[in-house]
């Protein structure tokens, strides 16, 4: 129970009436979603649900009982039909007559197909067994703060008893597996009048003969544990504060400062995109006496543990003397001293068999007084490590506040982490797309170009930043990219590339959302035509305006976060055929463009020894989607060429020398290709993207 919930208890969602109408299984669906909607009953990828529901024998064609159980890697509170296995109970009764004990239980699992019903595709999860061998017709395994909290703590029998009474019973830590569904279906039968057990340092079952009930029972057993620990705990918590947290402004500053630093130290090996939460639960933890020795006794759940390592890395960081380079120059040390650790720890623990060891740098970074700042190999997961963390905070709160908080056993969450089972999961994972782990800002991300290569960015697991200095489209564009790739993929910041404080916050503001930068796409750009004796001084200072400064302006802070980083980095400009090949009344734009190709070639001498590449893509008349030929800019062109507005497009595929028209789709490939891999030995080069073009040819 965390600081805000305090009072709280969890809502009977139930309704009779709709759940009337469904089919056992849409019970089950229905209940899981109501469950894991709430992350004090459980997190995303948490916990489990199952019904035994008679199906009709697709061969036999009699009625046979069929157990529906969350597949693996599943998440309840947004599972649907097809994220359930489907399992023979007759066959998984039969398994029992074949194992051959605790020291051979992996085995089973490989059983588990041989049980499926009616061809089900979907993979039956280790914790299959723990369902099938309760008898009972609906189970819920879920993993609630409350309850956990009472498992991890030192006397987690005596205060179930307490708490309880006889209705719920207990059982000592086993990991879970098919021992485990044995000596669930040992106490069942033992205690026929028990409604639920808690698993020591893991989380709680529950049962019932119908959906509701079952349901109905999850609720009311979780409640009554809030309830206890809302009387329990009147005083101080984590042994009362020892700071007082700093104002929120200061907290993502501090953050937004640490978070490039270590990201450049632990993505060698792979790229990592990082998460940051201040919320009061954090705060609470991280501003308290017992910080450091809560933080180094790890977290008890399996599933806390899987996503936040064995223990997070707390940073030497003082908020009543917030001397931040004074930390930084101290992360160095600190992060090779976790990474010792982490190796030290895989020695002690290691089996003859086990897998080669991982990554052996720190998930989780707790900053006092600051917050919590996560590290992953995408956005969704350093922000879904972040909440199993609060999870494991909230269960500390509480098993420390009425008795002794006991962490997972090392050599239990070793067992676990490199656990033979989770390893071929882990192997069995999708190969990462070309720009997974990679943050992205593009500059005039709400216009044609721009959104194209948001896109193709986005296609390719790209983390990104949409800056614009058009609030409207702004907004209707991460809409649409947050609803189709997800709300962790995209960030939106309002930046005149003009203003250098609107730079700076826009980029110090997004290294706090991401983590750090790896690419700029400098795109932000206006089009005037005037002749020489029409141009004024207020339209030319546009131009160089935006055009030249705004790209430096831009160039310059993302070089500042590669610095830091110090892993590299990569600009592309979006220049124009008009940076090489002279138009007529378009003077100023002209030279803007001009500008920003000579820049790019400077900045590429630049970064070369620092591994920052930088590339120019020079596109030309991409009228389609282009918001700059929306306005004046079209009409004078057409008025230079003595045409229709209409007939402008045909103009400028004719005059290419292949006959083609430029779309902003084709702007935006050249621009991918330039920031990822592909072109990792390329910089300082221009890629015309205008059809064809002799005028323009750079030799």
């Amino acid at each position: 129970m965390t600081a805000e919930q305090k009072g709280a208890r969890l809502a009977n969602l139930w309704d009779k009436t709709l759940a009337a109408g469904m089919s056992e299984p849409e019970r089950l669906i229905y209940r899981s979603n109501l469950l894991g909607s709430d992350k004090r009953i459980t997190n995303y990828g948490g916990g489990n649900t199952s019904a035994k529901v008679m199906e009709k024998d697709p061969l036999s064609g009699q009625a046979v009982e069929v157990m529906w159980v969350k597949g693996s890697g599943g998440d309840v509170g947004t599972i649907k039909r097809d994220g359930f296995a489907t399992l023979y109970m007759g066959k998984l009764n039969a398994l029992k007559s074949i194992y051959r004990g605790v020291e051979f239980e992996d085995e089973m699992v490989d059983y588990l197909p041989h049980c499926t019903f009616n061809l089900n595709p979907r993979a039956a999860s280790i914790d299959t067994p723990l369902h099938a061998y309760v008898p009972k017709k609906h189970v819920d395994h879920m993993h609630p703060d409350a309850i956990i909290a009472i498992a991890a703590s030192k006397n987690s029998k005596e205060l179930t008893q307490e708490i309880f009474g006889g209705e719920i019973g207990w059982l000592p830590w086993k990991r879970p597996g098919y021992e485990l569904g044995l000596w669930l279906e040992k106490f069942c039968l033992e205690n026929p009048g028990a409604r639920g057990v808690v698993l020591e340092s893991h989380g709680l079952f529950t049962w019932g003969d119908t959906a509701e009930e079952s349901y109905l029972t999850t609720i009311e057993i979780i409640n009554a544990a809030i309830g206890w620990f809302e009387k329990k705990i009147t005083g101080p918590v984590f042994g009362g504060d020892k700071y007082r947290p700093l104002p929120a402004d200061e907290r993502r500053k501090v953050a937004g400062a640490l978070m490039p630093v270590i990201r450049g130290m632990i993505s060698a090996a792979e790229a990592k995109v990082g998460h940051f939460d201040d919320s009061d639960a954090v705060l609470e933890f991280v501003s308290s006496n017992t910080l450091e020795p809560l933080a180094a006794l790890g977290t008890s759940c399996p599933d806390h543990f899987l996503r936040t390592k064995i223990r997070p890395l707390v940073v030497d960081f003082d908020p009543t003397n917030p001397d931040v380079a004074g930390t930084i120059a101290g992360l160095d040390k600190a992060v090779a001293d976790y990474r010792e650790g982490y190796k030290a720890y895989y020695e002690r623990c290691r089996h003859d068999i086990s897998p080669a060891m991982r990554d052996p740098n720190a998930v989780v970074y707790l900053v006092p007084g600051v917050g919590m700042i996560t590290f992953a190999k995408d956005k969704a997961t350093a922000r879904i490590s972040g909440e199993f963390y609060v999870n494991a905070i909230n269960v500390m709160r509480g098993s420390s506040s009425v008795s002794t908080y006991m962490g997972l056993p090392e050599q239990e969450a070793f067992d676990i982490e490199y656990w033979l089972l989770e390893e071929a999961k882990l192997q069995r994972m999708p190969k990462p797309k070309s720009l997974a782990g990679k943050v992205a800002l593009i500059t005039g991300g709400a216009g044609g170009i721009g959104r194209a290569t948001a896109e193709r960015f986005l296609r390719e697991g790209a983390c990104v930043v949409l800056a614009d200095i058009d609030a409207g489209a702004l907004e209707a564009a991460s809409a649409d990219f947050s609803k189709r790739y997800g709300s962790d993929q995209v960030r939106s910041a309002l930046i005149n590339v003009t203003s250098e404080e609107a730079v700076a916050d826009g980029f110090a503001n997004s290294a706090t959302e991401f983590g750090g930068l790896d690419i700029l796409v400098s795109n932000a750009g206006l089009a005037s035509s005037a002749s020489i004796t029409e141009t004024t001084l207020a339209l030319w200072d546009k131009n160089i305006d935006i055009l030249a400064k705004g790209y430096f302006l831009v160039s310059r802070e993302a070089f500042r976060i590669f610095e830091t980083q110090k892993i590299g980095g990569n600009i592309v400009f979006v220049a124009s055929k008009n940076g090489l090949a002279a138009s007529p009344n378009a003077a100023a734009y002209c030279t803007g463009k001009a500008a920003e190709i000579h820049l790019a070639r400077c900045l590429a001498l630049e970064g070369a020894e620092k591994g920052i590449r930088v590339n120019t893509v020079n596109p030309d008349a991409v009228l389609r989607g282009s918001k700059i030929w929306t306005g004046e800019w079209k009409e004078q062109r057409a008025a230079a060429y003595k045409m229709s507005t209409d007939d402008l497009e045909e103009h400028y595929r004719s005059r290419s020398m292949l006959k083609l028209s430029v779309f902003p789709e084709d702007i935006a490939e050249g621009i991918y290709f330039f920031a990822s891999e592909q072109s990792a030995k390329s910089t300082g080069n221009i890629l015309n993207v205008d059809a064809g073009n002799a005028q323009a040819f750079t030799r």
